[in-house]
C-alpha cells in the first residue's frame, strides 16, 4: 500500500512539476515590489519536486519573489536537450522575464548561446564551473556559481568511517563535475578516516546510475549491493535517493544523502533513522544572495564564484554536514566534527578537486571497487517528475 501511495504522490508531482508555476499562484508578498525585476526559474532534469538540488533553489526563488513582490514563473522543459533549454530561455524572455535562474551544469551550452544575445537579461547560473565554460569568455550579464562539492563529500566520507561503518557505498547520478567531485571527496574521506583509526578492513564500492531519477533497474543494483554486505550508500544525485532507499529498507541498512538536509523526506518515506547525513551546500542562501544583489545592482557577473569554507564554524560554510539530524556517536561527536572542519580551513587538511584523475587513485587505504555506470532500461520505473514508464 505504502508503494501504490508513493507512485500515486509522485506522479502528482511530476504533473505539477511539469507546468510553468506563475507567481499568481503564490501567496501574496509580505512587502512591496522593490525592483523592476520580473524573475524566472528554467528547471532540470528531476524538476522541482526532487526534494533536492532543483526544488531547494526552487523554493528560494519562490521565497524570495513572496517576500520582494517580484513576478516569478518556473518552467520546465519537455526534453532534455541543449536546443529545448535555449529555446524556453528564449520564451521566458520574451515574458518579460530579466532575470533568469538556471540549476546545473545542462544548461552550458544553452546559456553561451543565449546570454550574449540578451544583454538586459541577467543569467544567474548554478553549479557551473570554469571547467565546463572552457575558454568561453563570459558576458557581464552571465553570473555563475560553483560550489566545493568535494569538501562536504569528505566530511561525510570521514564521518561514515568515524561512525562505524566499514562496507560502503557510492552511488553518482550523472557523471558531471559537481557531482564527480562529490565522490571524489567521499572517497578521500572514507580514505583518510580509515588511515586515521588504523582501519585495514574498509572497503567502497563506486558506480554512477547515468540519471537523477530513481529507476528498477538501479533499485536491483542496490538490492545487490546491500544484499553483499554493504551497509550504507551515499546516494549522490537529487531524486536518485528512491532507488536506493527502497533497497537499504528491504536490507535495514543506511543512506547518505545529497545537497540539502534529505533526512526528512527520506526518514518520512523509507523509516526513521535510515539517513545517516548528507553531504550539503547551501542553495537557498546562495540563490538568494545572488537574487538581491541582482535587484540592488551589485551582482558582478563575467565570472564564476566558488562557494565552499569560510570559516571554522561549520554552520556559517557553504558545505556542510547537517548539524541537528546527522547521527553522531560516541566515535565521532559534534565536536569532532567541528575541530574536522576547522582543519580543513586551515588547510591542515587537504582535498583534492582533480576530477582528472581516477576516483581509484585516492583510495590508499581502503578496498576500492570501480562499478563503472548502471545500464538502465529493462524495468519499469517511476520517475519522480516525469510519471510511469
Amino acid at each position: 500500500m505504502k508503494h501504490i501511495l508513493a507512485i500515486f504522490i509522485t506522479l502528482l508531482l511530476g504533473f505539477s512539476a511539469m507546468q510553468s508555476v506563475s507567481a499568481k499562484e503564490l501567496p501574496a508578498p509580505t512587502e512591496r515590489q522593490t525592483s523592476n525585476m520580473k524573475l524566472a526559474m528554467i528547471s532540470d532534469y528531476s524538476g522541482i519536486a526532487d526534494q533536492s538540488f532543483n526544488q531547494t533553489i526552487y523554493e528560494a526563488c519562490r521565497i524570495y519573489a513572496q517576500s520582494h513582490g517580484t513576478p516569478f514563473t518556473c518552467f520546465q522543459p519537455v526534453t532534455y536537450t541543449s536546443e529545448e533549454r535555449a529555446n524556453i530561455i528564449m520564451d521566458a524572455v520574451k515574458q518579460g522575464c530579466n532575470v533568469i535562474v538556471t540549476p546545473g551544469d545542462a544548461f552550458v551550452d544553452a546559456l553561451k548561446t543565449t546570454a550574449p544575445s540578451y544583454p538586459d537579461v541577467t543569467f544567474i547560473a548554478l553549479d557551473v564551473s570554469y571547467e565546463q565554460l572552457g575558454d568561453y569568455a563570459i558576458p557581464s550579464n552571465f553570473y555563475c556559481v560553483s560550489y566545493k562539492e568535494e569538501l562536504s563529500g569528505y566530511m561525510a566520507g570521514y564521518a561514515t568511517v568515524r561512525l562505524g561503518y566499514k562496507k560502503i557505498g557510492y552511488l553518482g547520478g550523472m557523471d558531471v563535475p559537481s557531482v564527480k567531485r562529490y565522490g571524489y571527496g567521499f572517497v578521500q574521506g572514507v580514505n583518510d578516516a580509515a588511515k586515521d583509526t588504523h582501519q585495514t578492513d574498509i572497503s567502497l564500492n563506486y558506480a554512477y546510475a547515468g540519471q537523477f531519477d530513481p529507476d528498477g533497474d538501479i533499485t536491483d543494483v542496490m538490492d545487490a549491493w546491500y544484499g553483499n554486505g554493504t551497509e550504507i550508500v551515499f546516494a549522490c544525485g537529487g531524486a536518485l535517493y528512491e532507488s536506493v532507499a527502497e533497497a537499504a529498507e528491504e536490507a535495514k541498512g543506511k543512506i547518505i544523502g545529497v545537497d540539502v538536509d534529505q533526512s526528512g523526506i527520506i526518514d518520512r518515506q523509507y523509516g526513521k533513522g535510515i539517513t545517516v547525513t548528507s553531504a550539503m551546500k547551501d542553495l537557498s542562501r546562495a540563490t538568494q544572495n545572488a537574487l538581491e544583489n541582482a535587484s540592488n545592482g551589485t551582482l558582478q557577473g563575467g565570472k564564476v564564484v566558488t562557494l565552499g569554507l569560510v570559516g571554522e564554524t561549520p554552520d556559517n560554510n557553504y558545505v556542510k554536514l547537517p548539524i541537528g539530524t546527522t547521527q553522531w556517536n560516541d566515535r565521532f561527536t559534534q565536536k569532532d566534527y567541528q575541530s574536522l572542519v576547522a582543519s580543513m580551513f586551515k588547510g591542515t587538511v587537504n582535498v583534492s578537486n582533480d576530477i582528472t584523475k581516477s576516483p581509484s587513485d585516492f583510495a590508499t587505504n581502503i578496498a576500492f571497487k570501480d562499478k563503472g555506470k548502471i545500464v538502465t532500461g529493462q524495468s519499469p520505473i517511476v520517475s519522480a517528475n516525469m510519471g510511469l514508464f
